[in-house]
């Protein structure tokens, strides 16, 4: 059986050895397009999407796990540079403020870089904050909890249910950051240099708290007093969320780290698009919720509507992380944008695409009057450049 096998995001098939229990467990999981060689057998077809990162797979009854990992077809930094601005446009790191260059398969980079922003978090110290604490004591402290009291303890005077707020490091910022370094020391693939210095972070983290697996992190609000665990605490999330699911139908395990581009290409495009409106008094919302037909039946749920100060929708845009074809864009999407400006009343619609053979077509509707606009970004390109061409589609949303 093939322990390890490579694949690149929407790269043509590869063909693998593989059990037939294996190659249906990858079937199921829908991590990767999986099918059986018609004419091989023990052969199995696997194709990567638009998933990309590092998963070890282990089936009931074969002691080999299949370690799957997806090649993203951006460079790591360029990626990186997209992650950043998707979860903090205001503060997004820039090449070269995360250093993950030398890495060239997602999950070390993202060890590397969280392990950095960790350690730039805690570079004075754990930050300290209050936190209500319920507990029972034998001494009063804070407020009795009457109600608690008269339930467990029936008119017993000791001991008391009592709620204070305690002053601590176990606060949710830094169990935030401890969830993230507990789950990096789980997953295959991380350099050894890279988890001597995250069992080092965890070191320092050490009275904190770690959340339980498969529950929530804690929410944060952002403040002065946190500022400096901004872009940890960010990444930490991104983390969290993009790690993969534990157990799997069948007794199937997994353990690994994805990202999905298709979110990710929709994510930086909406908050690039919102960051180079700002100040122009229009309003962006994202995934707004709206309907095609007057019985209100048909929803639909636009990647970015841009209102007027007036509260009418002026604009619309959809991101779309393709490339285009030989034979062009799929003609689906044109049909869903003419979709959008028709409910939305607008005369213009805007697809956003992560390349293209031009950077901007425009198409107008015959009979309607209505022109949707196609525009091509290159993720190839340095980030200044790609915050031009997104402010550019900014320019053109704002003029209609």
């Amino acid at each position: 059986m093939t322990s390890v096998v490579e694949l690149v995001e929407h790269a043509p098939a590869v063909g693998v050895t593989l059990p037939d229990s294996v190659g249906r467990a990858l079937a199921t999981l829908r991590i990767v397009d999986a099918a059986p060689d018609p004419y091989s057998p023990g052969r199995w077809s696997l194709r990567a999407g638009s998933k990309v990162g590092t998963v070890t797979v282990t089936v009931p009854g074969h002691d080999d796990p299949l370690t799957l990992r997806i090649v993203p077809k951006v460079p790591i930094v360029r990626l990186f540079f997209l992650l950043g601005h998707s979860l903090d446009p205001a503060g997004a790191w820039r090449d070269g403020e995360v250093e993950v260059a030398e890495h060239r398969d997602l999950l070390p980079a993202l060890a590397h870089a969280v392990e950095r922003q960790v350690d730039r978090a805690l570079l004075r110290g754990l930050l300290q904050g209050y936190r209500v604490t319920e507990e029972t004591s034998m001494v009063v402290r804070g407020r009795i909890r009457e109600a608690e009291q008269i339930r467990r303890r029936f008119g017993a005077t000791l001991p008391v249910e009592v709620t204070y707020d305690d002053f601590t490091t176990d606060i949710a910022e830094n169990r935030i950051l401890r969830a993230a370094v507990e789950r990096l020391l789980r997953l295959p693939g991380v350099p050894r240099e890279v988890r001597r210095r995250l069992l080092h972070q965890r070191a320092r983290l050490a009275d904190v708290t770690v959340p339980v697996r498969g529950r929530p992190l804690p929410e944060w609000r952002p403040s002065r007093l946190n500022t400096r665990y901004h872009h940890a605490l960010h990444l930490a999330r991104a983390v969290w969320e993009g790690a993969s699911p534990e157990h799997g139908p069948g007794g199937l395990r997994m353990e690994g780290f994805l990202f999905d581009m298709n979110r990710l290409f929709e994510d930086f495009v909406t908050a690039a698009l919102r960051d180079a409106l700002r100040g122009s008094g229009h309003t962006a919302h994202f995934q707004d919720s709206h309907h095609l037909d007057e019985a209100a039946a048909i929803r639909m749920r636009p990647d970015f509507v841009l209102y007027g100060p007036d509260g009418i929708p002026c604009s619309v845009a959809d991101a779309k992380y393709k490339a285009e074809k030989r034979s062009g864009y799929p003609d689906a999407d044109l049909y869903q944008m003419l979709a959008y400006c028709t409910a939305l009343d607008l005369s213009a619609g805007h697809l956003v695409y992560a390349k293209g053979n031009a950077s901007h077509v425009v198409h107008r509707v015959r009979h309607a009057g209505i022109l949707i606009h196609q525009h091509a970004l290159d993720l190839d390109q340095e980030p200044a450049g790609l915050l031009a061409d997104v402010a550019e589609v900014a320019r053109r949303m704002r003029n209609g």
